[in-house]
């Protein structure tokens, strides 16, 4: 995928996150949608309210699994930590914090090497732009 697209993934994956809780909410149902099945994983928090009224909760932690590639974003406090790993055969090689943008920046690249081998992940990318 020409740099040029990836950038616009990017861009369009950064969309709507200046309210962290609605944009990691919405980051997660499309995830889950857009890529097979076991490669994202979401994590989330119920209070009280959200049980009694039959609310799934606010996401706290979203793990998207891409080829080696393994990025997970936690809610904490209304911060969000972002984490790249390299994992091959459950061993993860490296792992490192990083912010919103460089997480987003590294979900658009490991989507868009997704896509060149797999329909789920071009659809992704797909929903993502348009």
């Amino acid at each position: 995928m020409p740099d040029m697209e990836v950038e616009l993934l990017a861009a369009a994956l950064r969309r709507d996150s200046s309210d962290l809780t609605l944009y990691a909410n919405v980051l997660s149902v499309n995830l889950v949608d857009s890529l097979p099945a076991g490669a994202v994983r979401v994590e989330r928090k119920r209070t009280v309210a959200d049980r009694m009224a039959g609310r799934e909760g606010a996401v706290s932690e979203l793990e998207v699994a891409l080829g080696e590639q393994r990025l997970a974003l936690r809610m904490d406090r209304g911060r969000v930590i972002g984490e790249v790993s390299k994992e091959v055969r459950g061993i993860v090689l490296s792992r490192r914090q990083v912010g919103l943008d460089e997480w987003v920046d590294a979900l658009a690249q490991a989507l868009a090497e997704a896509a060149t081998s797999n329909a789920r992940a071009r659809e992704a990318i797909e929903k993502f732009l348009t």
